[in-house]
């Protein structure tokens, strides 16, 4: 039986031909059958794929066979087969799209100028010391499902929003406080606590491997709280039958961590809906309700 399974990654290393690098990996990856998504800069790789366990396997066999990527660091989970309906693979700017690709200094050993890598088990070490602040890396709309105890959330509803959310000043109270940048896998918070550092944060970290590595380690025993949002057909993933429900439902206030696009068109908005509201029938944000 084809077991199906995700594959998330990054990697932050300095690439001299990046078009040369997206027929490779669309040509490898449509090889073995693999749908996902894959972005390609000047600073690197990004991506998430799916497939057959075997075929996944062969696919990171592959990408850590090419010098720059032999370290990349590969995140595991279950996938459910039919996660991903295409793979789509480009070239951009940015890997996450902050709108600062000039701000952004990478060398072989990946960002430069970041904050400070924790481990989760580290992280729990650090706050076991002292009072620590955990600053969300990801858009609102993801921390509605799931989010660290006590942790600032911008009201933020693209990655782009940022550098505009740093640069306003209601943050400036912790910049002599240590801050725990955290999101889904990591790679976000290699630019955002770069641009902190760069706005004058002085004590900047960010949880290596992100709250993905962090669910593998501890679960829901440790200091996270809720589902964990993703980015393909699944939405939303526990670490384990104990999740705590945080989420509640845009219709009916009821608790749920179900995720669902706003039923316009043309709106991206993601809302969390329960599934009485969403057999209810039509769903969508205050915007297009008003309308």
């Amino acid at each position: 039986m084809a077991v199906p399974k995700i594959l998330l990654f990054y990697r932050f290393t300095p690439l001299a031909d990046p078009e040369a690098l997206r027929l490779w990996q669309r040509d490898l990856a449509e090889s073995l059958g693999l749908g996902g998504r894959i972005l390609i800069s000047r600073h690197g790789i990004n991506g998430t794929v799916g497939g057959e366990l075997a075929q996944v396997k062969r696919y990171a066999r592959k990408l850590r066979e090419y010098p720059p990527f032999k370290d990349i660091d590969l995140k595991w989970s279950e996938g459910t087969g039919d996660d991903f309906p295409r793979l789509s693979v480009k070239v951009r700017d940015e890997l996450v799209s902050f709108g600062a690709a000039d701000e952004l200094e990478v060398d072989e050993a990946g960002v430069v100028g970041g904050g400070a890598k924790l481990t989760p088990e580290q992280l729990h070490e650090l706050v076991d010391r002292e009072e620590v602040t955990f600053f969300d890396g990801r858009n609102a709309f993801e921390a509605a499902i799931g989010r660290f105890e006590g942790a600032v959330v911008p009201d933020v509803a693209t990655t782009r929003d940022f550098v505009a959310e740093l640069d306003s000043g209601r943050y400036d109270h912790l910049k002599s406080e240590p801050v725990v940048t955290y999101c889904t896998g990591g790679i976000r918070c290699e630019v955002l606590s770069a641009l902190m550092v760069k706005r004058g944060f002085e004590r900047v970290y960010q949880l290596d491997g992100g709250i993905a590595r962090y669910g593998e380690r501890y679960g829901d025993k440790g200091l996270w709280k809720g589902s964990l949002y993703v980015f393909d057909q699944r939405m939303a993933v526990r670490f384990s039958d104990d999740a705590a429900v945080i989420g509640r439902c845009s219709g009916c206030d009821a608790p749920t961590d179900r995720m669902q696009n706003c039923d316009d068109p043309a709106c991206r908005e993601q809302l969390v809906v329960c599934s009485g509201c969403a057999e209810s029938g039509w769903v969508a944000c205050q915007a297009h309700l008003a309308s």
